[in-house]
């Protein structure tokens, strides 16, 4: 099935929850009532998010607070001394119930849906998203058909269920929580400054190995000394941790085994986001009463801002058509929930995409009452170790998203902390990594990345005439849609959509037209 959406424009000039600018926002948007994963792919690697089924792309130029698309490049990622820190909080708290104390004071609580969002659903609610969408399912599927035939082509693809009908829709940010900065240099032992000049502090626990080394071979010349040549299988008498010189990875930090007398039982589980799937429709209840109670304690939403219909229009219904080819990830691609269990409740979860090449995080909502657990931390992290389980069978799925970095705005600055990773140039489509970035920010709140100043957008759209247009029931190219147009807009519309979302997905996704 193909892509289909509804163009929706320019909007100027609207409320801004990063800066609490009156009228400083600027993006363009679109209403997707079904998208391919590869087309999604696609989009966000040209700027685009989505919202529910509504997709937007930040004017970088206009908008008072640039959001640059960043992604993180999980199978080079090294946990910081802080997400270390976070790790095993969470490891004690699930062994031995121990709540760290203070632990609230370094690490500032996110606002995961950003300030941003009222304005936001008020100016989508304006649009005017609404169309026979029934209607408009049944001729597509008959269009495509008969296309399909005309091309002799089989469709191998199943046929979609009929659109579902949604009305309007929230533009709502990213997730995730900040932790403290990131510093490089080695921290200090308590109460003495850092002396880099000094050799590290690791001198004196290599010094106490060398005695036990040499007290074992008095002990026992010839036996215990083969353990010691093969650093990376030492003797059972030391703890794992003897291999010095290689830190623990990620994966052993989260998936630590727990005592059988452990104080809490802890899951995730990763549930389609479908009300046909029973799993998700089983913990509807549950995740929606999550979210009223997140909504309202951390973001003081009042109770009819978050209903059920926002939850669902905003979380729950998504325009990526499930895949499952042989070659990609077991689980498919497509949206999903990761929950988060604890003692056989959710406390919190953590809204995704799996896309071709990437994890994509889209929204956090977790119980207020863990907030001890910095649980958006936790689940970044937790995000990308489950990127780099899903590159094990497909090697192409390697990134993962974070949303948008802004450097204008302090409070969305922790991203950059998840490194290694790269920032999408707004002019020329190309990733450029973060450190490269961060002086041209620190001067100018919007930058074009790419240094090379002969580097264009190479999937800009150079052929509009091209671009598919769905109008009256049928498929048809650009260049013959645009002889029964009279409307100047018409054309200009057209235009700026083909320029934004590039040559290759114009030619592939279906523009509305009525």
């Amino acid at each position: 099935m193909a892509s289909v959406v509804e163009y929706k424009g320019l909007k100027v000039g609207y409320y801004c929850g990063y800066c609490d600018s009156e009228e400083g926002k600027a993006s363009c948007g679109m209403w997707a009532h079904s998208m391919t994963v590869q087309d999604y792919q696609d989009l966000i690697d040209r700027g685009w998010r989505r919202s529910g089924k509504y997709v937007y792309k930040p004017v970088m130029n206009q908008t008072c607070c640039p959001q640059y698309t960043i992604r993180c490049r999980p199978l080079q990622f090294q946990p910081s001394k802080s997400h270390k820190k976070v790790l095993k909080k969470m490891l004690k708290f699930l062994a031995k119930g121990e709540i760290s104390k203070g632990n609230c004071e370094d690490e500032p609580m996110e606002p995961t849906m950003e300030d941003a969002v009222a304005s936001d659903f008020a100016l989508i609610n304006k649009l005017d998203i609404q169309c026979d969408l029934k209607m408009l399912g049944d001729d597509l599927k008959e269009s495509v058909k008969s296309e399909e035939k005309k091309k002799g082509k089989s469709s191998e693809r199943e046929e979609s269920n009929e659109l579902i009908q949604s009305q309007d829709t929230e533009e709502k940010l990213d997730s995730g929580e900040p932790s403290h900065s990131v510093k490089v240099h080695t921290a200090p032992q308590p109460g003495k400054g850092a002396d880099l000049s000094k050799p590290p502090c690791r001198k004196a626990k290599e010094i106490r190995k060398e005695r036990k080394r040499l007290k074992l071979m008095q002990q026992n010349p010839g036996g215990e000394l083969e353990g010691f040549q093969v650093r990376c299988q030492p003797p059972s008498l030391f703890p794992p941790k003897a291999k010095s010189n290689q830190p623990k990875s990620l994966e052993d930090l989260i998936f630590e085994s727990l005592p059988e007398s452990a104080s809490h039982k802890f899951e995730v589980r990763l549930v389609p986001v479908s009300f046909e799937d029973p799993e998700f429709k089983s913990s509807f209840s549950q995740s929606f009463s999550l979210y009223v109670k997140y909504q309202m304690a951390i973001h003081q939403d009042p109770p009819d801002e978050c209903g059920k219909t926002e939850f669902t229009r905003f979380l729950c219904s998504s325009p990526l058509e499930a895949e499952n080819p042989p070659y990609g990830p077991d689980c498919g691609y497509g949206s999903f929930h990761q929950q988060y269990w604890l003692d056989g409740k959710i406390i919190a979860v953590g809204v995704i995409d799996v896309l071709p090449y990437c994890v994509s995080s889209v929204y956090l909502y977790y119980d207020p009452d863990y907030s001890f657990l910095s649980l958006g931390v936790y689940s970044a992290l937790r995000e990308i170790a489950f990127t780099r389980q899903l590159h094990e069978k497909t090697p192409q799925l390697s990134y993962y998203y974070m949303g948008f970095y802004i450097h204008s705005c302090p409070k969305m600055k922790y991203k950059g902390q998840y490194r290694p990773s790269d920032l999408l140039c707004p002019e020329t489509y190309v990733w450029v990594p973060i450190e490269q970035c961060l002086p041209s920010l620190e001067n100018s709140k919007y930058c074009r990345f790419n240094q090379d100043p002969e580097a264009v957008d190479e999937d800009r759209s150079k052929e509009p005439d091209r671009l598919q247009v769905f109008y009256k029931k049928a498929i048809m190219p650009y260049g013959v849609y645009k002889k029964q147009q009279r409307d100047p807009s018409e054309e200009a519309a057209v235009l700026q959509y083909a320029s934004l979302v590039g040559q290759t997905c114009s030619e592939r996704m279906l523009l509305f037209r009525n």
